[in-house]
Formats: C-alpha cells, structure tokens, sequence
C-alpha cells in the first residue's frame, strides 16, 4: 500500500492525483467530481503562475483537453460537457462510485498514452 505524501512532494499531477485516489475525502467532500475538476483548475493555474511545465490533460487554451477528448472517443459521440460532468453521468447510470469510475478512467487514458503510474 502507498503511503500518503505531502503535495510538495508530487513530481507532477499524475503523482498528485495518486495521492487523491488514496483519501478522496481528504481532498474534495462529497462525490462530486465538479470539486476535483476544481482543484485541477486551481494545479493548472498554479502551474502558470509559476511558468512551470508538465503534461496536463485536464487543460487547454480552446478548452479541448486531452483527457476530454479521450473520453469523447471512448463514448463514441462528441460532448461540450466537461469531463467531470459526463463521468458522474456515467457513474449515476452505472450505480458505480463516480470517484472510482475517474480512477479506472484515468488508468485506462494513461495506459493508452503511455504513461506510467507513479
């Protein structure tokens, strides 16, 4: 089992995110996804202000991000819902934890972009 960590030792949002995925509710209340889309936001700007770079797919200038565009795709059909959205939709239908059909999405978008957990 991994251990938690302090987020100023996440080497990058992937790492951050992992450390999400041990205690959600450390992190965001409730099930809502719309909070930890938030909070992505909020690493993002962080990341501007800092001039900092790194791969981050939950952003971008147009507002396609890479990781929403995935999902488009895995779904078959085109959204202007943002991806927190369409994953809690998801996971209402499905009766599966919204925070747990993130993670397993995650997986599988990194597994397919290859990028290696941490």
């Amino acid at each position: 089992m991994t251990k938690p960590k302090p987020p100023n030792e996440c080497e990058n949002v992937y790492a951050f995110l992992n450390q999400v995925r041990l205690r959600p509710g450390m992190w965001f209340r409730g099930s809502s996804l719309a909070h930890l889309d938030s909070m992505l936001l909020g690493y993002r700007v962080a990341m501007a202000v800092h001039d900092a770079e790194e791969d981050f797919p939950f952003w971008a200038p147009d507002g396609d991000t890479p990781f929403d565009t995935w999902l488009n795709e895995r779904n078959g059909r085109a959204s202007s819902l943002r991806w927190s959205t369409q994953i809690e939709r998801e996971a209402e239908a499905t009766s599966i934890p919204a925070i747990e059909l993130f993670f397993t999405l995650l997986d599988q978008f990194r597994a397919e972009h290859q990028r290696p957990a941490r």
